[in-house]
């Protein structure tokens, strides 16, 4: 190619943006050549860099995502929305599945990527070089002309690699052979290992022998993304895709589809000959991503389609790497044939681990990669952050090392969190330390949408890029713009042109494939992406940090498992480019560099089967002849099929990964834990008081021995008296303190000091400023929460038989906000004093609310997820962490040494002083008996038979402990899946959907058996509804809208926004349906189901406006929604109207309305990329 052509093929397009690899900090692949050209239309001087040979497979990486994705990807985020970290300073005031992406393969004699590095020319970004692209055409052309010639004896692995122009590696050739062999294949192995290239070689065999390959992945992005990369290999005629709303070259000898597509096939097929199936000719099929088996909501149709394949049919499974692929090898070995499983655990490019502070950017791990970085432990982060240190040479600190390890204090939750406040980066701190080590590019990956944006705008002053980049930017920005116009994101233009973007389910899916381009181009240095990036979007990055090592879920703040973790570090090291990737780790208010350890170190989690039944399933497995309106003896549907019977699908059911496990594992473990039951059985026999009382009369004189019985007759019975006092002490305690806490709920916000003792038997002390009695507040959320919640009901027994006091004492819940920003919900047990000072109650400028009203109001705002700390007979500790807007609060409440013993109020009354003295005297009398019992004759004998009863008692812990990981295990493999098949059953018999007994499926139940959907019989119901009839196109996508908007959510952070209210008419056939979903839930809760209907009007006008023709500006003004939210719900929307149209037994004038209605919706910027 000559530097001519070069210049001609670059100015073709109006839409062309010119490398400038040469001025980028990131290292070029070599070889490569450059040209300096003059652009004849701007006048610029641009340098084009090219690399030489650029990539065997060129991607243009779409973020279109399925419905399923989407429900996963936005559920993650909207749990963490509500909360930005607060690392973005001023500026503030997030299972995905592993994905390979594109193969990216390297040699090994240059190392030169083969993993896509160019924007496409969709974005406006000039083309590459394809003569590498048609090298492989031909040695993939070579290999089927051989094959023609001499036939399919001659393909074997090396025939396969010759493919490649790099030696592939042992796990891949491994995998290779066992295909050959005939078997199906499991491959385990790291993210970005290369396990795309075993598909693409079982590709290039099956398409050689004139065969049928299925290549299925869990999202629609990745569907698209293989669709481009398969078609670029074998040719556009070769290659097909088909996901729930698109169908491009279905009978294609390579296709490409998501696993619910395929699922659904083989519902068709189960049972039929192999001629008269789906899957005629059919030799592979490929799993991608297997380990989304353990996905809560999806699982189970990974577990279906290996249950359902015909066993002629090859099987390539890929996963991450899991702690149990024996297991599912093992399982698709007995139910589907012979498997072979090959692992690998060898990273194509190591990862360096690093955590970061304020100050500095530490390696996390010791020299020896086994443990801790000492010099991130707490201890050593307090010294750093007051400056001082505790040697004052290297002899000192050898000498004092042990004295010093033994005087380090324990660290209460208190001092701890502060440390760990006081050791928060922000944003800036790390960027620049990653910008001065060669780190960039990145990958930064924040648990919520708002804390993505919050770093963009916060960057948005630092520029990243050098001149010839930003001209790139805006040259693409630019193109992208004329090109879509609705679909740029005007909040981060800024922010992109200093080489940051935001990437998560609020963006629109063009916005992020843009982004994805960018960023592969190396436009981009710094990407700020929710979990759902590390599942399934090819962007490798030299370095993935990530913020926080807990996430918010509908259950409060957990940590990540290892899974998680290690999905989101195999973002870092690009093959052939990095020789080693870089994970950050930062250090948070909530977690060091001991929890991100103890996470790392905890091993990987395994696959658990999360198969269930629902009523598509249960339709399709049982239904057998059909009985429609429209059906004829001469039908040839009547007879396609027929019903199994509950046996045979009993059979089928149980058939699940699950049962698999419970086979093998189950029963080692129930004998396990019997055996262990029965050894905590007859241990607890040796230690009970007559056992004791035994050996003792066994080993002592008889004078000794009454000698102590007695006096332990005496302890024992101080011992209840003293147990009595100190309850009557705690009663009178709550007694003095209720009337000065109903003082103090009126005046000002008084601080006051929380205390408890930890598991670990540590004392911890929570400054607090107190909010009010829960019973006085206007908070609902808590109101409700506390009165209707068993856990914080109070034993009334306890306080009724305190008849001596004459007065009430039953404890009340109160609230408190914690210097670690945290609520506090507590009883008055907890309290360990009271001071003068705190909030004034005071409106800090006329007109605003008082500071009690605001922060009832923060705490209504909260999602009631309160975690119990500690409890008691008179009630229990909760805590619930706070949000981004309680923060500032949390900062003023002061440190426990700065308030003095002068500064407390909290007075007892003259009974509570008595019963105080009077539990003290008690004391020192059980005291003074145990004494005397260790001066008794036989007490040295007496006392060898209570340490081994404590050891015992030890030993019993250690077994309960043991024992309930082992029940927990239990749950986790036991179901089978059966029991919920059975309730389902009973359901679609009862709504006359199907007959159980002959098998006959009736019109209603032919229709469900047919959707897509979570509850699949409501979605028939609503369906075939009369009420559906008289509606117009934009008024059937509003209420189908209602039936798919579950997890769609208005963004509380956008103030004085709207959202378009839906027409009358539509309101009116949502409240007439809302009767029939009141039907269905009081018949599933009947039978046992718990499978949600969803109806939801709340939405439904945005999905008519735009159903009317609106345009994206006028419909996305002020609107209260992200875009990314309203494109998903529309898509769901177009999937669901294009289902009716194909849907039998379903009115014709539906059908046509629901084709008009998806027709006019399925237009930019929501419309689908495929090619």
């Amino acid at each position: 190619m000559t530097a001519f052509s070069v210049l001609s093929s670059l100015s073709y397009s109006p839409f062309t943006v010119h490398s400038t690899d040469k001025l980028s900090p990131l290292p070029l692949l070599k070889p490569f050549l450059r040209f300096q050209f003059f652009h004849a239309r701007n006048h610029s001087h641009f340098a084009a860099a090219y690399k030489f040979p650029n990539s065997i497979f060129p991607i243009e990486s779409s973020s279109q995502l399925s419905e399923d994705e989407n429900e996963a990807e936005s559920d993650e985020e909207d749990d963490e929305d509500d909360v930005a970290a607060e690392e973005y300073g001023a500026v503030s005031g997030e299972i995905g599945g592993d994905s390979e992406g594109e193969e990216e393969e390297e040699e090994d004699d240059d190392g030169v990527s083969e993993d896509s590095d160019g924007i496409g020319e969709k974005f406006g970004v000039s083309g590459n070089d394809s003569r590498f692209e048609e090298l492989k055409w031909q040695r993939v052309e070579r290999i089927r002309n051989e094959v023609r010639e001499f036939g399919e004896e001659i393909i074997d692995v090396e025939e396969l690699a010759s493919i490649y122009n790099f030696r592939i590696d042992k796990f891949q050739r491994l995998a290779i052979q066992a295909f050959l062999r005939g078997s199906s294949v499991v491959v385990s192995a790291p993210t970005s290992s290369g396990k795309t290239l075993i598909a693409e070689s079982a590709a290039v065999a099956t398409v050689a022998r004139g065969r049928r390959l299925f290549y299925t992945t869990p999202l629609k992005a990745l569907s698209n993304q293989k669709f481009r990369d398969f078609r670029e290999t074998f040719g556009d005629s070769n290659v097909g895709l088909l996901t729930g709303d698109s169908a491009v070259n279905k009978d294609a000898q390579i296709l490409i589809m998501t696993t619910e597509i395929l699922r659904n096939m083989l519902y068709q097929s189960v049972g039929m000959a192999s001629s008269e199936s789906a899957l005629a000719h059919v030799d592979v099929i490929i799993l991608d991503e297997v380990h989304y088996l353990s996905d809560i909501s999806r699982g189970t149709v990974w577990e279906e389609i290996v249950i359902y394949c015909p066993k002629e049919v090859q099987l390539i499974c890929l996963s991450a790497t899991v702690a149990n692929p024996d297991e599912l090898a093992g399982w698709i070995g007995q139910i589907h044939g012979k498997t072979e499983l090959v692992t690998s655990s060898k990273r194509p490019v190591p990862l360096t681990w690093h955590f970061s502070t304020k100050t500095a950017l530490l390696p996390l791990l010791d020299e020896k990669g086994t443990g801790m970085n000492r010099k991130l432990s707490l201890n050593q982060l307090q010294l750093d952050s007051s400056g001082t240190s505790p040697y004052k040479d290297e002899g000192s600190r050898r000498r004092k090392s042990r004295k010093h390890q033994l005087d380090v204090p324990t660290l209460s939750r208190n001092d701890m969190n502060s440390i760990r406040r006081s050791q928060v980066p922000q944003v800036i701190d790390t960027l620049w330390h990653l910008k001065g080590r060669d780190m960039l590019p990145a990958v930064w990956f924040i648990f919520s949408r708002k804390g993505c944006d919050a770093a963009v705008k916060y960057l948005e002053e630092c520029q990243l890029l050098d001149d010839c980049e930003i001209t790139e930017v805006e040259l693409a920005l630019k193109r992208f713009r004329i090109q879509y116009p609705d679909a740029v994101r005007e909040s981060s233009a800024k922010g992109l042109l200093r080489g940051v973007a935001a990437h998560h389910a609020g963006c629109l899916p063009l916005w992020k494939s843009f982004i994805e381009e960018l960023f592969q181009r190396g436009l981009v240095k710094v990407v700020f992406a929710t979990e759902t990036l590390a599942a399934g979007i090819n962007m490798p990055a030299r370095t993935a940090v990530i913020s926080s090592l807990s996430k918010r879920t509908e259950t409060g703040r957990t940590l990540l498992n290892s899974n998680e973790l290690l999905q989101m570090a195999g973002r870092a090291g690009r093959r052939g480019i990095d020789e080693r990737g870089h994970v950050v780790l930062v250090q948070t208010p909530y977690e060091g560099a001991e929890e991100c350890c103890k996470v790392l170190f905890s091993g990987l989690e395994p696959l658990v089967s999360q198969f269930t039944a629902s009523y598509g399933m249960v339709l399709n497995l049982l239904a057998g002849a059909k009985v429609t309106s429209s059906s004829s003896a001469s039908d040839d549907s009547n007879v396609s099929r027929s019903g199994r019977t509950l046996e045979e699908a009993r059979k089928l059911v149980e058939q699940s990964f699950g049962n698999y496990v419970g086979s093998n594992v189950m029963l080692a473990a129930k004998e396990e834990l019997a055996r262990i039951q029965n050894e905590i059985q007859i241990l607890a026999s040796e230690i009970t008081d007559e056992a004791i009382d035994k050996k003792s009369r066994k080993l002592l004189s008889q004078s000794a021995y009454k000698e102590i019985a007695d006096l332990q007759e005496e302890l024992r019975a101080e011992k209840r008296v003293r147990t009595e006092l100190r309850r009557r002490m705690e009663l009178e305690r709550i007694f003095s303190l209720k009337p000065l806490l109903e003082e103090l709920g009126n005046g000002h916000l008084p601080f006051m000091c929380l205390q408890h003792t930890g598991s670990d038997g540590v004392q911890h002390q929570i400054p607090a400023v107190y909010l009010g009695k829960v019973d006085s507040l206007n908070s609902s959320k808590v109101k409700n929460t506390v009165h209707e919640s068993d856990s914080f009901a109070l034993n009334d027994d306890i306080f009724s038989s305190d008849a001596k006091s004459g007065h009430a004492v039953e404890p009340s819940y109160h609230v408190a906000l914690g210097s670690d920003n945290s609520w506090y919900l507590f009883t008055e047990k907890w309290i360990k004093t009271v001071y003068k000072t705190g909030f004034p109650n005071v409106a800090l400028a006329p007109g605003d609310a008082l500071p009690r009203e605001i922060m009832t109001i923060l705490l209504d705002k909260e999602d009631v997820q309160w975690q119990k700390v500690a409890e008691s007979e008179l009630g229990g500790l909760w805590s619930m962490e706070g949000s981004l807007e309680t923060w500032s609060w949390s900062l003023n409440v002061p440190v426990l040494s700065s308030l003095s013993k002068d500064d407390e109020v909290l007075e007892f009354s003259e009974t509570y002083q008595n019963v105080v003295e009077c539990y003290k005297d008690q004391r020192n009398k059980v005291s003074r008996l145990k004494k005397k019992i260790a001066r008794t004759e036989g007490f040295r004998e007496y006392k060898k038979i209570i340490d081994v009863a404590k050891f015992t008692e030890e030993k019993i812990r250690r077994l309960k402990t043991r024992s309930r990981r082992l029940i927990t295990r239990i749950e986790q493999i036991e179901p089978s899946g059966w029991k919920e098949f059975l309730q389902i059953s009973n359901v679609i018999r009862e709504v006359r959907a199907l007959d159980i007994n002959s098998h006959v499926i009736f019109p209603l139940g032919e229709t469900a058996a047919a959707i897509r959907g979570e509850n699949e019989l409501w979605l028939a119901m609503v369906l075939r509804n009369k009420i559906l009839f008289n509606l117009k196109p934009a008024q059937l996508a509003a209420v189908c809208g209602s039936l798919v908007s579950e997890g769609i959510k208005v963004r509380p952070w956008k103030n004085n926004s709207y959202i378009y209210e839906a027409s009358t008419t539509v309101m009116n056939t949502i409240a007439f349906l809302e009767e029939q979903r009141s039907s269905l839930l009081q018949l599933q809760e009947k039978h046992g189901v718990k499978i949600p209907c969803c109806l939801d009007s709340q939405f439904s006008g945005m999905v008519e406006a735009w159903a009317s023709g609106l345009t994206w500006r006028e419909i996305m003004m002020d609107c209260a929604m992200d875009e990314g939210d309203l494109a998903r719900l529309l898509r769901r929307t177009i999937d669901l109207l294009a289902q009716v149209p194909k849907l039998p037994d379903i009115d014709p004038l539906l059908q046509s309305n629901a084709v008009k209605a998806s027709s006019v919706m399925d237009r930019p910027p929501i419309s689908e990329l495929v090619g």
